[in-house]
């Protein structure tokens, strides 16, 4: 186990390292200059630009910046905005970290427990009309694309319901625009939380329902299932006790793929609702050219990936006595 431990460990951390360069590297390659961003666009004077290059460290070697950016992106200083009038970048980014992490939480809540019941029922109803049905359902779902998905929810859900006799009730639990305060409690941004939910969760529920069904049928061909019928244990028994422990397995790694699946797929979804989520910032510091804060929410996104798949890892050799830990 505590072999098992440092090698998942050290792929953590190399991982990590190499992802921070990637990230350094790539931003700083992209065209244009945030110093002249800051200063005010071409017509900014070169004195000026250079002022502001020597203040945000860029004046000096790639590799001189990277460690400076990566020690003090560490320590917790991960520098000033520069398109939000120089706020801190830790604050803003877990100001809005917290609003998609509570999207992301209703999103999974839905998701999981629904796309394990569908496909526990697919399972067990292999290729009859049951199986079709949710088949169908889920991949139809699944093959639209998340702004598709989210467009169609306020069109249907928030404009055309809301103008029937519930209009004042869907109205306030569906709104159209899912813009609040980025600082407003859980209790005011909860209706502002349901349909980006509804939109995360008719996504994510063709991935975990076909592997949960997958994994139902290859565990009712197993030998012991079989066996169980044979020494009369009753299949209720069987299925409850051994195969759904067996089959739901595999989905908890699917369920960390799906945490990374959230963060960037919440960023399609929170742009088109509005929402002021971790995704709406990051897209508003790549239009600003805001080199710092980009980085920063990349490194977040980094941090919180690698930590999920990490825990699934774990999660799944202690729950699977098959797996050799060492």
């Amino acid at each position: 186990m505590l072999r098992f431990a440092r090698r998942r460990l050290f792929f953590f951390l190399f991982t990590y390292v190499l992802s921070s360069l990637i990230i350094f590297f790539l931003l700083r390659v992209l065209p244009g200059d945030p110093a002249k961003v800051i200063a005010g666009g071409r017509e900014a004077a070169p004195e000026q630009v250079a002022e502001i290059r020597a203040e945000l460290g860029l004046d000096v070697p790639l590799p001189e910046q990277y460690l400076s950016w990566a020690g003090n992106f560490l320590r917790g200083d991960w520098g000033k905005t520069i398109a939000f009038r120089g706020a801190d970048n830790r604050d803003l980014i877990l100001e809005r970290s917290r609003n998609s992490a509570r999207l992301a939480f209703i999103a999974l809540a839905l998701s999981v427990p629904l796309s394990l019941v569908l496909g526990v029922i697919a399972g067990l109803s292999e290729n009859k009309l049951p199986d079709v049905l949710i088949s169908l359902l889920t991949l139809s779902v699944v093959s639209l694309p998340e702004f598709v998905t989210g467009l169609f929810l306020i069109n249907t859900v928030a404009l055309r319901w809301g103008r029937g006799p519930l209009a004042s009730a869907i109205g306030w639990w569906f709104p159209a625009s899912s813009a609040v305060p980025a600082n407003a409690s859980f209790g005011e941004m909860l209706p502002a939380l349901w349909l980006p939910a509804i939109a995360a969760t008719l996504v994510l529920l063709a991935y975990i329902s076909r592997l949960t069904r997958a994994g139902v049928i290859e565990e009712l061909k197993r030998d012991y299932v079989r066996t169980a019928a044979l020494k009369g244990i009753s299949r209720r028994s069987v299925i409850l006790r051994h195969v759904l422990r067996n089959a739901l397995l595999p989905t908890i790694t699917v369920i960390a793929i799906s945490i990374s699946w959230l963060i960037s797929g919440l960023v399609v979804i929170e742009f088109v609702f509005g929402f002021p989520g971790l995704g709406s910032l990051l897209i508003a510091a790549i239009e600003r050219r805001d080199l710092p804060l980009v980085q920063s929410i990349v490194m977040v996104t980094v941090t919180v990936v690698l930590c999920a798949n990490l825990f699934a890892d774990a999660a799944y050799a202690l729950l699977n006595p098959r797996i050799k830990l060492e």
